[in-house]
């Protein structure tokens, strides 16, 4: 998914979910949910962990510090238990933010010369091919 630069990422969680598609080592239609999703504190929203938790797809996200726990402490019982959280799971989100600072390497691609949307999703499929060979 493609959006402007002062797009939150959290507002297109769903869209890009929704657009996963995972094919199969063998014969068999892709997958199309994941087994687990890894996300920073962007994407610790309770309407992205019901999301998540209503399609039966396991993720670790840290929850925000000070906002997220001081409304649940202020909502008592109702409030539920702070979300589960992997550390060592969470350790392997390394692997996209290295990607993505390996792309923003790439000039064009980091100060986003290119005019249309088309051009810069080709310039990006065509860093990720030549950092991938």
């Amino acid at each position: 998914m493609l959006t402007g630069g002062n797009t939150n990422d959290c507002t297109q969680f769903t869209a890009v979910m929704e657009a996963i598609r995972v094919p199969r080592l063998g014969p068999g239609r892709p997958r199309l949910r994941p087994a687990h999703v890894l996300g920073d504190k962007g994407y610790s929203s309770r309407a992205i962990r019901t999301w998540l938790r209503r399609r039966g797809i396991a993720h670790t996200i840290p929850e925000r510090a000070d906002d997220q726990k001081r409304n649940r402490a202020r909502r008592g019982s109702r409030g539920g238990r702070p979300p589960r959280f992997d550390k060592q799971l969470y350790k392997q989100r390394n692997v996209v933010e290295r990607c993505f600072n390996r792309l923003k390497q790439w000039r064009g691609i980091a100060t986003r010369y290119d005019k249309t949307a088309d051009s810069y999703q080709a310039a990006v499929t065509l860093a990720s091919l030549l950092m991938w060979a």
